[in-house]
């Protein structure tokens, strides 16, 4: 996510920000555009101001009255949600504070999460519009029940389990399942990996361009989650998959693979608007250095270029992490095998899944891949071998 200006006094502002610190201007964010507009009051809400204004008019989202949203819509239209919310199915009880303060956490990822589908310019269909439209259901644990929330995707509703936002909870449930990552952002883009690869791949008539990079997905589905959390994962996963859980079926595969996908172009689209170079001095061969110059949602940057960015910001910042004491900022190894998934996410995204090679496409990896997963096992080993 890149960092934004004030339009009336070009103060650095971020995406969430509601007024600027400096000139006293309430902000919002347009999202059609990607930009934050500086506001004064009109009698039909609000209109911007300030550099490259079009004195045009604007209403927040219904869910700015909670403090979960700053995006903004056309005052003139009907609509009272933002392109985010009206995704919402289901919030959780809003009489409760602590339900509140919980849900706002939410907001803040599914927010984030449709900065960078619109950025990609992914299909979004509501469940108005679309039979398995995308749509959110938010929910609490029953008190009165055994039985938990599960976080899930069902045909285009995807379930986020509130207590998912509590992070001491969130933190028992990874140390308990041995995960070295668990987020909310995390569960939102694993999640829409399952309803692009609907919309995508099934959809797309792309089953058999997926199943030669992903394996077959008609595979039982419940069969394969019953024998990873029986059995453990695969022998040697980190061989083929980014994570343990991407092994137990072709669909999880997907789905986390697309889920890091979202976390590397997001993560750098911050370095790059923060102007980081990187160029260690003891960095002979070039491994770590890197320029994060690179347009990351620009379909002619290649998906060599994004891991071979990634592979020295990452680094660098699991190094910083381990400065402070923290765990690593990105706790994964990325193979060959795995570089090459992520290529068939970035071509997928970009509608040119079927133009490459077809070599290339049925191994899903080149030279360039296969050179930059040796550099990453690389330079991950210290990591690995330190647990």
């Amino acid at each position: 996510m890149k960092l934004f200006s004030c339009p009336s006094c070009d103060q650095v502002v971020f995406f969430n920000n509601v007024v600027c610190e400096r000139c006293g201007h309430a902000l919002g964010y347009e999202p059609r555009a990607n930009r934050v507009l500086a506001l004064e009051a009109a009698d039909d809400g609000w209109v911007s101001v300030g550099r490259g204004s079009d004195g045009s008019h604007w209403r927040y989202c219904d869910n700015y009255q909670y403090g979960v949203c700053n995006w903004l819509v056309p005052a003139e239209g009907v609509e009272r949600l933002c392109l985010a919310d009206r995704h919402n199915l289901m919030v959780p009880d809003l009489s409760d504070p602590e339900n509140q303060a919980l849900w706002a956490k939410m907001e803040a990822a599914k927010h984030r999460l449709f900065y960078t589908l619109l950025r990609l310019d992914l299909p979004l269909y509501t469940r108005d519009e679309h039979p398995e439209g995308l749509g959110f259901k938010f929910l609490a644990d029953d008190p009165n029940s055994d039985q938990k929330v599960m976080t899930g995707h069902d045909e285009g509703i995807i379930t986020v389990a509130l207590a998912e936002a509590d992070d001491a909870e969130r933190e028992k449930r990874r140390t308990s399942m041995g995960e070295p990552y668990r987020t909310l952002l995390g569960h939102f883009r694993h999640e829409v990996g399952h309803w692009y690869w609907d919309i995508l791949v099934r959809d797309g008539n792309l089953l058999d361009q997926c199943r030669a990079v992903f394996g077959d997905d008609r595979e039982d589905y419940g069969q394969a989650l019953q024998n990873h959390y029986n059995n453990g994962p695969k022998p040697n996963w980190q061989d083929e998959f980014v994570s343990s859980y991407a092994g137990s079926h072709a669909w999880e595969d997907f789905a986390e693979t697309w889920a890091h996908y979202l976390h590397i172009i997001d993560t750098l689209e911050v370095g790059g608007s923060y102007g980081i170079a990187i160029q260690p001095r003891l960095d002979r061969d070039g491994i770590l250095t890197t320029d994060l110059g690179l347009k990351v949602y620009d379909p002619n940057t290649t998906m060599e270029e994004i891991a071979d960015a990634w592979l020295a910001l990452s680094q660098a910042l699991n190094s910083m992490n381990r400065a402070m004491g923290l765990q690593d900022l990105y706790p994964f190894v990325l193979s060959p095998t795995v570089i090459a998934k992520l290529g068939f996410i970035h071509d997928l995204v970009h509608g040119r899944v079927g133009q490459r090679a077809g070599a290339d496409e049925a191994h899903g990896m080149s030279e360039e891949a296969e050179d930059l997963g040796r550099q990453s096992n690389a330079a991950n080993e210290p990591m690995v071998a330190a647990g």
